[in-house]
């Protein structure tokens, strides 16, 4: 079974009880929010413009952003979260697709995302990702990553075999904040912003969040 297999497996078996889970999740994280809502500011001055959440799970995010005025829409390599997605926030288009193969046109998003789902991309496959968020967005475009953080390797991998009350074989990657950046500059971004934080429980690393603009 290959990586995103293993991946879309997990995220269906787990994806009603992760949605409960998380639901309210961003009541409890003004930091988190302001982010966001930095990152709807900055598409709406851009102009505005179509934003895809990328790894969408259950669609709050999306539906943060909704709210926040954005014309969002969202993609996940699961279809059972997709479907908790659609029936949580029906008036937010979500579709199943993967990371590695986008179902956009070249230029035509001003805006993405990837809200802890580059940890589930193995090191060798994030180059091309990184390249394909590159193609859909258009020059002068948003992206806003957030990811758990390894503090010397490039990447910490992390073997989930028991979450939120199933059994799965599920692998998240920490990573390190300056290799990912090396990758987002080789795909023809700049990044604008980074924060670090400390990890808050139950969380167990630091936390990044790296925004960064598609080169002209």
């Amino acid at each position: 079974m290959t990586d995103l297999d293993a991946t879309r497996a997990a995220y269906d078996t787990v994806a009603a009880d992760y949605a409960d889970l998380l639901r309210d999740e961003l009541a409890d994280k003004p930091l988190d929010r302001a982010l966001l809502g930095a990152f709807a500011e900055h598409v709406a001055r851009d102009g505005g413009g179509p934003v895809a959440d990328l790894g969408c799970g259950p669609g709050r995010i999306a539906a943060h952003l909704a709210g926040l005025g954005v014309d969002v829409r969202g993609l996940d390599l699961s279809p059972r979260m997709v479907e908790v997605a659609r029936a949580e926030h029906p008036v937010i288009p979500f579709e199943v697709g993967s990371m590695t193969e986008l179902p956009y046109a070249d230029g035509s998003l001003a805006g993405a995302l990837s809200w802890y789902s580059i940890i589930h991309v193995p090191q060798e496959l994030q180059a091309a990702v990184f390249a394909e968020f590159a193609r859909v967005l258009r020059p002068g475009g948003r992206l806003l990553l957030a990811f758990q953080v390894s503090e010397e390797a490039d990447e910490d991998v992390v073997h989930l075999t028991r979450a939120y009350g199933h059994d799965i074989d599920l692998r998240t990657r920490r990573q390190r904040p300056a290799r990912v950046r090396e990758r987002l500059l080789a795909a023809g971004f700049a990044p604008t912003a980074e924060l670090l934080r400390e990890p808050e429980a139950p969380e167990k690393s630091r936390q990044a969040v790296l925004l960064a603009t598609r080169a002209s």
